[in-house]
């Protein structure tokens, strides 16, 4: 297995410029495709989730070119993919483990009048659809499942379309359902109505996902959290020119880096920003670091000890595993709460996350959705943490390093789904 390691650091200064986010990445590509005209995106962001999202959009028939730099120009299907497969041969469309990807596209394709074949690897045929699979049922999607009850691979053929009534779906597992089925249901031409069950987790993504339908012509009407309707005549429309803004997520490791040692400056996000991991920003303020925004960057700023936190996580809960790490740094016990939704990600993030806090010496309780930190006196030096084939778990650990010990990190290159250059940038940064 490759390994890095990390030297041991005591600093942090200097500046990076983010790549796209690969929430809005994503949701623009697949918005792009299915609208009318053409739409050239600046800034997408290169990774493994977003190439599989291109891959698959060109499988079904999507005309795609790559312009100058991290530019692609896409040529919208008018609601409606070109390539259908049939019965005996249904279109194969291999995601890997990109969650933005495969549940989007399970949604647009039950409503895309054809025959689909949608599989990636082991992890994603452990993370749970079935949510997803029931809500689109309710709308006459015919979906199969070929493996597990609740899981991927599926089979999709044509849906036998009935909106008559509402949609009901969970909140509380996954925001990615939510965004699935409303940026799919305007394929239908139907009026629609989705009701949500329980608490909604994670409202900023659903708010990126209004945003950007709104950008591409379709307002959904929301009365507060628990009622989304979409209109009979919804129709997404080419905005021609799109901008993709910085990673809010992958942010946090440079702002947390900033607030444990030094200052830093991340620019590509402001505070004008769609994304809900910016809120982040909150939480450092809360453990006694400085922050300053503009309209294109923010600059995290220690000036002393940080502070030991107990906080609700619903709202950032991407951004929240860099507090688990910035834990270790505080003066006392922290605890992250409402972050059920952890479980259900790239690993069981909780329980991997409690695990390797544990090898560099902090005392960590867990439960279903929360996990506290109590820092050690001293941090372990040379722990070798595992990374469970997720980026986050890699990234985050990174920040170990300065607290003046080396840290080994296995399996670096996970960070290739959201930001392949990752350590490149973070050593630039260290010291």
């Amino acid at each position: 297995m490759e390994q890095l390691t990390l030297p041991a650091a005591h600093h942090a200064q200097g500046s990076i410029t983010l790549p796209g986010s690969k929430s809005i990445s994503n949701r623009t590509l697949l918005l792009a495709a299915l609208a009318n005209g053409t739409t050239d995106i600046h800034d997408l962001l290169a990774s493994d989730d977003t190439a599989r999202m291109l891959e698959a959009l060109q499988i079904l028939g999507v005309k795609l070119k790559k312009l100058a730099g991290n530019t692609w120009q896409v040529v919208g299907c008018e609601g409606s993919f070109p390539n259908k497969g049939s019965q005996e041969k249904p279109i194969d469309l291999f995601l890997g483990n990109a969650g933005t990807a495969f549940r989007p596209l399970t949604a647009a394709l039950a409503f895309s009048n054809g025959y689909y074949y949608l599989h990636g690897v082991p992890r994603m045929h452990e993370r749970p659809i079935g949510d997803l699979v029931d809500a689109l049922r309710q709308a006459g999607a015919q979906i199969e499942y070929l493996g597990n009850e609740g899981f991927p691979p599926l089979k999709i053929s044509p849906a036998k379309l009935n909106l008559s009534q509402s949609i009901k779906i969970r909140g509380d597992v996954s925001s990615q359902f939510l965004t699935a089925l409303l940026m799919a249901l305007p394929l239908t031409k139907q009026q629609a109505t989705i009701e949500l069950v329980g608490e909604l987790i994670s409202k900023p993504y659903i708010e990126i996902t209004l945003n950007l339908m709104a950008k591409f012509g379709v307002k959904v009407e929301r009365n507060g959290w628990q009622q989304f309707s979409i209109s009979n005549r919804s129709e997404y429309l080419s905005p021609q020119v799109i901008f993709v803004e910085g990673d809010a997520s992958s942010a946090s490791y440079f702002l947390a880096a900033g607030a444990i040692a030094g200052e830093v400056q991340v620019n590509g996000l402001g505070q004008n920003s769609i994304q809900g991991d910016v809120k982040f920003t909150e939480a450092l303020e809360l453990m006694g670091a400085e922050i300053h925004f503009d309209e294109n960057s923010i600059i995290a700023s220690n000036i002393g000890k940080l502070k030991a936190i107990n906080l609700d996580c619903n709202h950032t809960p991407d951004a929240a595993m860099t507090l688990a790490i910035l834990a270790l740094f505080a003066d006392g016990t922290s605890t992250l709460r409402n972050i059920a939704s952890w479980r259900v990600k790239e690993t069981d993030r909780i329980a991997a996350m409690a695990t390797e806090l544990r090898k560099v010496g902090a005392i960590v309780e867990e439960g279903a959705d929360y996990i506290t930190i109590t820092p050690p006196a001293q941090l372990t030096p040379n722990a070798v943490i595992d990374t469970y084939d997720d980026h986050r778990m890699a990234m985050c650990f990174s920040l170990v390093s300065l607290g003046g010990v080396p840290i080994t990190i296995n399996d670096p290159k996970c960070v290739n789904k959201t930001f392949p250059d990752y350590f490149d940038a973070f050593k630039k940064i260290v010291s």
